[in-house]
Parts: structure tokens; sequence; C-alpha cells
């Protein structure tokens, strides 16, 4: 094999749909007004009391101009246009247009921790009601994971590898790791990399309930007559995560070809961190963490005292939250009181194997205009009364560094390390 080129990679572009709009342009005005997108499930009836959820609103695939009847009909797992139109969006952004030279230089990594679930929930309930000829020959393309990727290769004329890196809940942050890789060997000049999730179906609902991972809204809690105060990470009321559908994609690129399209870089992939627990399929390990944090610190040749913001992967459950917590004290030690630290998914829930590239997204948007982004819903647990988590109020703050944290169920973990430009 060839030596690796040892380019350095940076974010061109990047798009999303989450609770909070169905664009990063609505996400994002929506996130610096303090605003949470969480309300009542409307995508599938449940009886499960984890029914609130995070829905990208006003989002009808049917209404995109290359989705006619029989292409809605055939692909009938939702993540599969989703992942089409927020690539389209994100190449669209960073200017990059797919012709004969750059389109075999791009690959495209999307991560998804649940795949076309919705696919197989549908062929099983048709084979169950008319038998196995009514179980649609499109089943298997819909629920393999490299598929959504490949689609939005056949939209906009990439031709480089693509496949999707399953890594549970940290899977977007894997995305853009092997991505920043791919392309510091030589492997492509560019790379969307990210997740996407559309997992609102009552079978995935109620088993993160019978889990006690998703918050139980009932008649005594707050959000009971406001929904939009469910997920409430490292409060002192916290409960667990709210389950909520997203996307978001990463544009990704070499150096030189930054330099030679005269494309705009938004921030540098600079540090990464990632391994595995080895310790429990849902509970995290500190020990880990720890050294993940410290891997990707190491690997973009800064030290702890260079971050000048965190995004938690601050998921609002009791465990998950105090032991992140943990792992950042001991990293930054009494450092920490002095870093802003941003939840995302208090305005946007927990979209899974999206979750990770929604938060770089946001965390790229805000450290280049010297934003840190809110925590909502936040009452203050004493606790974490050492924690700076910005309550419920963006505010500004001038940085170079931001670490952005994503663990994920099976116990895997990667952090990444951005610089701002």
């Amino acid at each position: 094999m060839k030596a690796p080129k040892n380019r350095r990679v940076f974010v061109v572009g990047y798009d999303a749909a989450t609770a909070l709009g169905n664009t990063f342009t609505a996400t994002w005005q929506a996130a610096i007004e303090g605003q949470a997108g969480f309300r009542r499930v409307t995508r599938c009836a449940t009886a499960s009391r984890s029914n609130v959820v995070g829905e990208i609103p006003d989002w009808d695939p049917s209404q995109l101009p290359y989705v006619d009847r029989k292409e809605a009909s055939l692909w009938n797992a939702a993540y599969v246009f989703l992942t089409m139109e927020v690539c389209r969006r994100a190449l669209e952004h960073a200017g990059l247009e797919m012709n004969e030279e750059t389109g075999p230089r791009t690959g495209c990594l999307i991560g998804s921790a649940l795949n076309g679930t919705d696919a197989y929930r549908i062929a099983t309930e048709n084979y169950r009601v008319g038998g196995p000829f009514k179980v649609s020959p499109y089943l298997l393309p819909n629920v393999c994971a490299n598929l959504p990727g490949g689609k939005a290769g056949m939209l906009t004329g990439f031709t480089g590898p693509i496949f999707s890196p399953q890594g549970a809940c940290a899977s977007g942050n894997h995305a853009i790791a092997l991505g920043a890789r791919m392309i510091r060997d030589g492997d492509c000049d560019f790379m969307l990399a990210g997740g996407v999730e559309t997992c609102l179906v009552p079978e995935i609902i109620q088993g993160f309930s019978n889990m006690l991972a998703s918050i139980k809204v009932g008649e005594k809690d707050r959000a009971f007559k406001d929904p939009t105060q469910a997920s409430r990470p490292f409060s002192l009321d916290r409960k667990g995560f709210v389950l909520a559908e997203g996307a978001a994609v990463l544009v990704l690129a070499a150096e030189e070809a930054v330099q030679a399209l005269g494309l705009q870089p938004k921030a540098e992939v600079l540090g990464i961190g990632w391994n595995s627990d080895a310790h429990h399929f849902t509970r995290p390990n500190a020990t880990t963490i720890i050294r993940a944090i410290h891997d990707a610190l190491d690997d973009a040749e800064i030290s702890a005292e260079d971050i000048g913001s965190i995004n938690a992967h601050g998921t609002s459950t009791p465990t998950g939250d105090a032991t992140e917590v943990e792992c950042l004290r001991r990293v930054f030690g009494e450092a920490l009181s002095g870093i802003p630290i941003s939840a995302n998914k208090s305005q946007v829930g927990h979209s899974l194997g999206a979750s990770a590239a929604i938060e770089a997204s946001l965390s790229i948007e805000a450290m280049n205009k010297g934003l840190v982004l809110p925590t909502v819903n936040h009452i203050p647990d004493p606790a974490f009364a050492d924690l700076d988590v910005v309550p419920n109020v963006v505010r500004n703050h001038s940085y170079e560094y931001v670490l952005s944290n994503s663990f994920g169920f099976g116990g895997t973990n990667c952090c990444l390390v951005f610089r701002g430009i």
C-alpha cells in the first residue's frame, strides 16, 4: 500500500434536519432562540408513556422533486429520502459540484443505529395480512445500511466509496472520524460524513421505555403540560432521553482540494479519540471514556487547557450524565468550571446514530459565530455545581477548539476535536 499523504482535513459544509427544523438554517435559528422541539408522537400510535419525541417538522419527502409516487412506494424506509436530501443540501452549502473530477474522489459515510427498521416492520405486517408474496422485493435494499448513501450518490453524482459506520449512538462521530482518516491518507479528496435516524415506530419507542432509557412523562412531570421540557441534561430532575428522528451530513475536504476549488473551510477536523468499553452493553465505562478524550486531545496535539467549549453527549439520563461529568472532571480538573458545556439533546433530543453529526454541525457553527449554545430546561443539580452548562440562554464566547463527545450502546466511544477557522 502507498504511504499515507498526511493531509489536513477541513469541514467545508453541512446540513441537517432535526426536531427544531427541517433544514440546518431552521435548526440553528431555533437553537439560538433557546427552543426545544418536542411534542407527543404523531408518526405512529403508541400506548407508551414515553410518548414525547422529537419529530422533524414539516418534513414531507413526497414534495421533493425527485420523489414520484413509484419512488415513494418502493423506498418505504424513511431514512432513504432523508439522507438523499440532506446530502444534496450539504453539497450545496459547501459549494462543491459533482463532476467527472470531483465525483470519483467523493465518498459517503452515513451511520445509523436502526437503519430501515420501519420498512422491515411494513413487510412483516404485509406478510401477516397478505401472505409471503406481499413482501416487497425492495425490502432488502431498504434495510441495507449503505443504501441511503448509494441513493444519494445516484442523485448527486459521487462515485467514491460508500458504507455505513455502525457505532450505535456514536455513529455520526465514527463517520466523521473515518472520513477524515480516508481523506488524510489519500483514499478520497471529499467525504459526505454523518448520520441519519428515522426511529419513531411503536416497538422502538416502547423498547427504550422498557429499558428505562427514555423519559416517561407522567401527570406530575413538568413536561406533561409542556412536552418541550422533557429533555433536561445535567438537570436535577432528569429522567431519561427524548427519542428523536434526525439527520446531519458534514462535507469534509482535503486541504489542497479546498484551495484548488476555492471552498470556504468552516473548521478543521483536528483530533480523534475512539475505543470501546469491554464493560456493559448500556452502562458507560469511565476509564475508557477518559482515555478516548485524552486520545482526541493527543491526536490534535493540544492540551486540555486549550479546549474552549465542550459539546457533551448529555443524554439526560441519571447515570449517563453523572458518568460523563466524572470523566470531564478527571480530564480537565479544576479548569472544567471555566469551560462552557452545551448539551444539544436538550433541544433536539436523542437521534441515536444521527446525534453526533447533528451536534458536530451545531458545535462548528457556534464556534465560528463566537457563541455557545444553551442547555435548556435546566434546573441546577447540586452534584454538578462546578459545571457551566450554559443554562437556558445562548451566550457569546470566543474560542478556537471544541471537544464533541459521543458514546453508544455496546460500549463504543468516539470523541472529536474541531478547530475553528
